[in-house]
């Protein structure tokens, strides 16, 4: 997304104060991500209802395991990032409050399950909806950049681990209060 909200003339003095979550309600950048984001979930929609039936259908056993649980996670993922988008617009729109936007946010779960690189035989799905998955990630991780920046508070997130393990041994560092890397 880059350095697109930059600072006006009128606001440049030291020590003003920036709010990006205004500068975002009102920015054609929020527009241009909702549009791309609902753009892939119909294209998503549109290939699992149809192309992807018969993609799928000519898959090895073990491959139509994997392209059920891909295609269930797929859709998961783009509901929880629709879900997320429609709050936000709905802020904007000021058809919700700030503090109802909270309450609905946290029932959304913004989670970066099943990475291409962690699934064992992802390569053996059809190219469609190998494709649909890597971009619904990066949407994802678009998503959830916003979503750490507007949330008053949200401690930084790092980087995605290499693999779950380490994942794991990060999320016990921190918990026992060992920020060694």
């Amino acid at each position: 997304m880059g350095n697109d909200f930059r600072v006006q003339d009128d606001v440049r003095a030291e020590g003003a104060t920036i709010s990006f979550l205004g500068r975002l309600r009102s920015s054609d950048q929020f527009d241009a991500l909702f549009k791309d984001g609902m753009n892939l979930v119909e294209r998503a929609a549109m290939y699992l209802d149809g192309p992807g039936r018969r993609d799928a259908k000519g898959l090895a056993p073990a491959a139509t395991v994997l392209y059920a649980t891909e295609s269930m996670r797929l859709t998961t993922r783009l509901l929880d990032i629709a879900s997320w988008l429609l709050i936000r617009r709905a802020l904007k729109q000021g058809e919700i409050t700030e503090v109802e936007a909270r309450m609905k946010r946290q029932s959304v779960k913004l989670q970066a399950l099943g990475r291409p690189s962690h699934t064992k035989g992802f390569e053996t799905l059809p190219e469609h909806l190998k494709a649909l998955i890597q971009e619904s990630f990066a949407l994802l991780d678009r998503v959830a950049q916003l979503d750490r920046a507007l949330t008053p508070g949200a401690a930084p997130q790092p980087a995605p681990a290499e693999n779950p393990v380490g994942a794991q041994i990060l999320q016990l560092r921190r918990a026992f209060g060992q920020n060694r890397g």
